[in-house]
């Protein structure tokens, strides 16, 4: 089975400009082909891991993958998927988030590095330079305006209005490509299904300025939803990042460990690089065994692996079962920050005082009567363990390394208490 074969049995392709050419082609030689990110953020979200997956895979296959960061297109802002304009970002946060993708990519893929067969560059470094006139006549003479108004990122734009910087921007991803095609033989771009009128304008502008034969080929990924028909990739708090510190590696893992049945076998198809054989016996088991959630606690081992590292997935895990089995007392400060982030969160200046009083005070139980009802009925645990005594009293010694005091009322009821 060749590269196309597997991502077609995947369901990772959307749209090919030529697919019997490109299938020949990666047939007769090992190719480029390249898929870039604006720097439009800090970091990327999970969404943004798609297409940059597939490039994987081909380098898996053999082939020569280029990563492309896009400090220059992200200055001006592409409209796919826009329903109004974008918020023009300043140059040093521009570079800035160049900076960071590019560390995210490092991290990730080995880009860039010498043992690495996934190149790294930057857009900025061919256009930086380039004059208004050298880009009109050597770009812009090249499109024709009734073709750029008909693609669907623009055409969808019309009647909330686009502005003349966002209008160019298939240019200059077009210009991105050819650059590629010129300088690293690169053949094929690689984008997301709102990509394809920027890939085609791409493959149009290398056409008309290398020749009507030029081996050049577009390949777009499917738009991903969930079953619910809601977009991949967001929870209640937001997008999830690949940034540690955006969201961490236990709620990343969490994220993907609770998936639908309906959808976890598809992104372990997208995301990871498990066999055939592996995912169809996954498979299997949610049908058969779907209580087990075995297909989706491999899928969040994989991919919390793979973005955060061995440590990140073994300190996921360690906090996954202490939450669940209520044994919170081996936990160490740093991962009951990640554990708890989203935990019912109080503040406390406590030095020592009497229980009874303290879960008053600080909002976690209702009155005296309800706090001493709950603590004679073995209903209060702190930091794991159960407290019965009516006359205790807590202090600093009773927190995680002067950080942290863990209240669970109940069986279930999580409360973090900071030390200020």
């Amino acid at each position: 089975m060749n590269i196309i074969e597997d991502l077609e049995w995947r369901g990772a392709i959307n749209q090919q400009t030529d697919a019997e050419g490109l299938t020949k082609l990666i047939e007769k030689k090992s190719i480029g082909l390249y898929c870039g990110i604006d720097a439009t953020g800090a970091s990327m979200h999970i969404g943004h891991l798609i297409p940059f997956m597939i490039l994987k895979r081909f380098q898996l296959a053999g082939h020569k993958p280029v990563i492309l960061i896009g400090a220059a297109t992200g200055s001006i802002g592409d409209p796919s998927g826009k329903s109004e304009e974008r918020v023009l970002q300043s140059e040093e946060t521009v570079a800035y988030n160049a900076q960071k993708i590019t560390e995210q990519m490092q991290k990730l893929f080995k880009a860039g590095e010498s043992d690495s067969e996934i190149r790294l560059v930057n857009n900025l470094d061919w256009t930086k330079n380039l004059s208004l006139l050298d880009f009109l006549r050597d770009f812009g003479k090249n499109f024709n305006l009734n073709t750029m108004l008909a693609k669907d990122i623009v055409a969808s734009r019309l009647e909330t209005g686009i502005s003349f910087t966002e209008f160019s921007y298939q240019i200059l991803q077009s210009m991105d490509y050819l650059h590629l095609y010129r300088n690293l033989d690169v053949q094929l771009q690689v984008g997301g299904a709102d990509q394809w009128g920027n890939i085609t304008a791409g493959l149009e502008l290398i056409r008309k300025k290398e020749g009507a034969e030029a081996e050049a080929y577009g390949l777009t990924i499917p738009l991903m939803l969930k079953a619910d028909g809601t977009k991949f990739g967001k929870t209640a708090g937001g997008a999830v990042w690949l940034d540690a510190e955006m969201t961490t590696p236990y709620e990343f893992y969490q994220f993907w460990v609770n998936q639908d049945d309906r959808d976890v076998v598809k992104y372990l198809n997208y995301f990871t690089f498990l066999s055939q054989e592996e995912i169809s016996s996954l498979a299997e088991k949610v049908e058969t065994e779907p209580h087990k959630r075995e297909a989706q606690k491999t899928l969040a081992a994989e991919m919390t692996k793979f973005v955060h590292g061995e440590q990140a997935l073994a300190d996921a895990l360690k906090i996954s079962e202490a939450l669940f089995t209520g044994n919170v007392k081996e936990l160490n400060a740093n991962e009951i920050a990640q554990g708890f982030k989203n935990m019912p969160t109080f503040e406390s200046d406590l030095t020592e005082q009497e229980l009874v009083t303290w879960l008053v005070d600080l909002g976690i139980e209702p009155s005296r009567r309800q706090s001493r009802e709950d603590i004679q009925n073995g209903a209060i645990t702190i930091n794991g363990d159960k407290v019965t005594d009516l006359d205790f009293v807590i202090s600093r010694e009773n927190s995680f390394e002067g950080r942290f005091i863990i209240v669970r009322r109940g069986k279930k009821k999580y409360f973090l208490v900071k030390l200020v």
